[in-house]
C-alpha cells in the first residue's frame, strides 16, 4: 500500500506542477501546443502497447465497441479539455483551472445521477448546491463567470462517464482516441511546415519541449494507474485534491495572478463543499466495509 500511495502522489505532484510545463511553451499557439500533445501521446500509448504485448486484446474489444461513443465523443471531449487547459494556463488563468478539477468530483456525481440513475445521499446533494451557489455568487454578485473551470470541469467529467462505460481501459482508449485525432494533427502540420510557420523551427529547447508533451501527457498517467491498483478508491477520492491546492499554490505565488474577492468566496463555498463530499465518502465506505 505504501509503495501504491507513493506512486499515486507523485502522479499528482506531477499534475499539479504541469502548469509550469506549459508556461515555458506560453510562445508557442495553444493549438500547435495541443497538436504535438495529442501526436506524442499517440508514440507513447502505442509503445505502451507495443511493450504490453496488447494490440490482439485491442483488436478483440474493437470488434464488440460502439465506435462512435467509446472513441469519437471521448476524443472530441479530451480535446475540448486539454485545449481549454493549455490556453487557459497560457493566458493567466491558473487560478480557474484549479477550480475546474476541484469542482470535477461533484460534476461527476451529477452525471451519475443523471445519465446513469445513480442514487445520490443527502449530504452530497449538499454538496452540489453548494458548489452552484458558488458558481452563481462568481456570475451574478461579482460579474465572473467561472466559464474556464466550468468547461475543464464538464468535459472531463463527462470524458470519466464514458470512459466508465468502455469496455477499452485508459491506456487503450487514449491510444485510439490520440490515432484518430493524429490524423487531423498530421493534415494540421502539413499546413505549418508547407508555410514555413511551425514552431519547430524556434529553437532546439522549443522542439524538445514540443515533443516532451507526450511524456508529461502519458508517463504520470502510467504511474497513477500502477499506483491507484495497490490503494483503496476512497484514498484515491481524497489523494485528488492534492494536485489542484499546487495548481492553485503557483498560480497565486509563482505567476502572481489575481486572488480576488468572487475567486476567494467561490473557493471557500467549493472546499466546503468538497468537505462535505469527502466526509461522507468516508463514512459511507466505513459503512461498506464494517
Amino acid at each position: 500500500m505504501k509503495r501504491g500511495v507513493i506512486l499515486a502522489l507523485s502522479a499528482y505532484l506531477f499534475w499539479g506542477l504541469l502548469p509550469i510545463y506549459w508556461k515555458t511553451l506560453d510562445h508557442v499557439p495553444s493549438f500547435e501546443i495541443l497538436a504535438n500533445r495529442i501526436f506524442w501521446s499517440f508514440i507513447f500509448f502505442t509503445i505502451i502497447l507495443l511493450l504490453q504485448n496488447k494490440w490482439r486484446e485491442l483488436a478483440r474489444k474493437l470488434k464488440e465497441t460502439n465506435i462512435f461513443l467509446y472513441v469519437i465523443v471521448p476524443a472530441l471531449l479530451i480535446t475540448t479539455n486539454w485545449l481549454t487547459y493549455i490556453w487557459a494556463v497560457n493566458a493567466d488563468f491558473i487560478i480557474e483551472t484549479s477550480l475546474g478539477y476541484l469542482i470535477c468530483p461533484l460534476v461527476s456525481v451529477l452525471l451519475g445521477v443523471i445519465f446513469l440513475k445513480e442514487k445520490i445521499r443527502a449530504p452530497q446533494w449538499l454538496a452540489i448546491s453548494i458548489a452552484l451557489s458558488a458558481v452563481l455568487i462568481m456570475t451574478f454578485a461579482y460579474g465572473q463567470f467561472p466559464w474556464i473551470g466550468l468547461i475543464l470541469a464538464f468535459s472531463w467529467g463527462a470524458y470519466g462517464l464514458f470512459r466508465k462505460k468502455s469496455p477499452l481501459n485508459s491506456v487503450e482508449g487514449l491510444t485510439l482516441e490520440t490515432a484518430l485525432l493524429s490524423i487531423v494533427v498530421i493534415f494540421y502540420y502539413a499546413n505549418l511546415f508547407n508555410n514555413g510557420v511551425t514552431s519547430y523551427f524556434i529553437n532546439p529547447s522549443t522542439t524538445a519541449l514540443l515533443i516532451g508533451t507526450g511524456i508529461v501527457t502519458g508517463f504520470p498517467l502510467m504511474t497513477f494507474i500502477v499506483g491507484a491498483r495497490l490503494i483503496k478508491l476512497s484514498l484515491i477520492g481524497v489523494m485528488q485534491y492534492f494536485y489542484t491546492i499546487i495548481t492553485l499554490a503557483i498560480g497565486v505565488f509563482i505567476y502572481h495572478e489575481p486572488l480576488t474577492q468572487s475567486r476567494i468566496v467561490g473557493f471557500i463555498l467549493i472546499w466546503i463543499a468538497v468537505i462535505i463530499y469527502i466526509t461522507d465518502e468516508f463514512i459511507n465506505n466505513r459503512k461498506l466495509s464494517g
